[in-house]
């Protein structure tokens, strides 16, 4: 038997009269091109949205972002090899029309929208309530870290810059003792030459001053970190104990069909202060009076769980083991029981601690609880404590609402278990699955900009799965088709059907 043969590279044959005949009808390229060209980009802020009357004619921001909406969903997101597919890809030379723009003008359209590109994203989540695509009910919460365009050579703080200087300092001593030194027993051996030694030394006193200038300049600023490539990026904690200069990425995400809801980029390591903040926007993208959502023990924080039962926000956070400084299980913080009656804590020895000073940790007020005339003579003191005067408990002002918290989130397990189905799988598919571990562009309003295009893409994709590419692009084209409709009132009413950001316009429940 033969193998399949394909046919001469030298023989004639005839292509497809139309570029359309060789997309099909099921591609998902078909629902950008619809989606995009839903979209008012005038409304939304693009850049020569509006073609100028005179010079030379450029390109139409809705075939440059239709370009990156598909780099995104294909995995290819640098401006170069987007600037190739557009010559060798079919699906990008017919979603372009055979437009060749280079690598310049794409990556110029990314820096010139920052603010407009983002948009379109929350354009694509108001699309997905109407389509009624969120649950609308519970919410997860999580953040992750994703590596900026700047190395940790790159990044300075006061410990290393004082390590840094210490080192040049210790170098250019070694350089002038080689200089005043001459050592009849090594005249052999080739060393460098005095003028050599001076440049040396000369090379690193000017890097001994630009290290100075950094950290006085850490000291005016009142900050810890200085990234001389990205500003604004931080050297943070990330998987495996290691640390790398990164942006924290924070993202809610509905249980419904894990779609995402809204997203921040912050350059903060912590999620402190995250929870009620990302809660709040999810609550306002959906338009309900409560939430229930759902984050890790790194969102336990005080006037963040406050802040949330204000806000009608229900959460279901797992708190932070607290251990004592011997780390006996027996005697950790959870084991001692507080009478509200008494006002006393009971020891796991049966002792009581008495009410003491108030202090304030991290703007969190908190009242100690000790018994030092019993702990010093307790027979277990050693299995407790190792400050020689004895145990002291402190007790949080808002312990009763930490303490709802944690038997709401217990006796709830079964609806926190979802919590990583949820909201790891974004991450998982974008950090994995489409290798975006690490972000391209600088700067903080660039990279949320790059991360709007990103979680695009994911919703895009997720939802061309659940609803189908067929029956969106219908959708799609039925939004395109609701222009010049009227209200029946005097007087009528003209409403544009288009997405307007910001703008109220008519909604009509038109699928099933």
């Amino acid at each position: 038997m033969r193998y399949i043969e394909g046919i001469n590279r030298k023989r004639k044959i005839t292509f497809p009269e139309y570029i359309d005949d060789y997309i099909t009808e099921d591609s998902a390229v078909r629902v950008i091109d619809e989606f995009v060209m839903a979209l008012d980009i005038e409304e939304l802020g693009f850049e020569k949205a509006i073609p100028s009357e005179f010079g030379r004619s450029g390109y139409d921001p809705r075939d440059l972002l239709k370009l990156y909406i598909y780099g995104y969903m294909n995995r290819v997101t640098s401006s170069r090899r987007l600037e190739a597919e557009a010559t060798r890809n079919i699906e990008v030379i017919w979603l372009l029309r055979c437009l060749k723009p280079d690598d310049k003008t794409i990556s110029d359209f990314r820096k010139n929208n920052k603010e407009a590109i983002p948009k379109v994203f929350k354009q694509f989540v108001s699309m997905c309530k109407d389509w009624n695509l969120f649950g609308m009910e519970v919410v997860a919460i999580d953040g992750s870290k994703f590596r900026a365009s700047n190395s940790k050579k790159n990044n300075f703080s006061d410990k290393s810059l004082a390590r840094k200087i210490k080192y040049i300092d210790e170098k250019i001593q070694k350089y002038m003792d080689e200089t005043d030194a001459n050592d009849e027993s090594e005249k052999d051996i080739r060393k460098p030459s005095s003028e050599d030694i001076k440049q040396r030394i000369k090379e690193l006193t000017a890097r001994k001053e630009t290290y100075e200038k950094y950290k006085n300049e850490l000291k005016e600023k009142d900050i810890s970190q200085i990234s001389t490539t990205d500003p604004d990026s931080r050297l943070m904690a990330v998987n495996n104990n290691g640390v790398d200069v990164c942006y924290n990425v924070q993202t809610v995400v509905d249980s419904k069909h894990c779609l995402i809801v809204d997203y921040d980029v912050i350059n903060n390591p912590t999620d402190h202060g995250q929870l009620s903040k990302m809660g709040k926007r999810a609550k306002e993208v959906f338009g309900v009076e409560g939430l229930k959502a759902l984050a890790d023990k790194g969102y336990y924080n005080t006037a963040d769980l406050k802040e949330c039962e204000l806000l009608n926000i229900e959460t279901y956070v797992p708190k932070q083991e607290s251990s004592n400084s011997i780390g006996d299980k027996q005697y950790y913080h959870d084991k001692f029981r507080y009478d509200k009656e008494e006002n006393i804590y009971v020891c796991p020895a049966g002792q009581k601690l008495y009410p003491a000073r108030i202090r304030t940790l991290e703007k969190v007020k908190y009242r100690d609880y000790k018994n030092y005339r019993v702990c010093k003579n307790c027979e277990f003191k050693d299995k407790c404590t190792k400050s020689d005067k004895g145990r002291t408990v402190s007790r949080n002002f808002e312990q009763e609402l930490l303490d709802k918290v944690d038997e709401r989130t217990k006796s709830n397990k079964d609806l926190y278990k979802k919590r990583q189905m949820i909201v790891e799988h974004p991450f998982g598919t974008i950090k994995r699955g489409w290798g975006m571990s690490y972000f391209l562009t600088k700067g903080l309003k660039s990279v949320k900009s790059e991360t709007s295009l990103a979680f695009l893409a994911y919703n895009m994709k997720r939802v061309i799965n659940i609803v189908g590419i067929r029956q969106m692009i219908k959708r799609l084209e039925a939004i395109k088709s609701l222009s010049n409709l009227y209200i029946h009132n005097n007087p009528i009413i003209w409403v544009s059907r288009r997405f307007c950001y910001g703008k109220n316009v008519l909604l009509l429940n038109i699928y099933p």
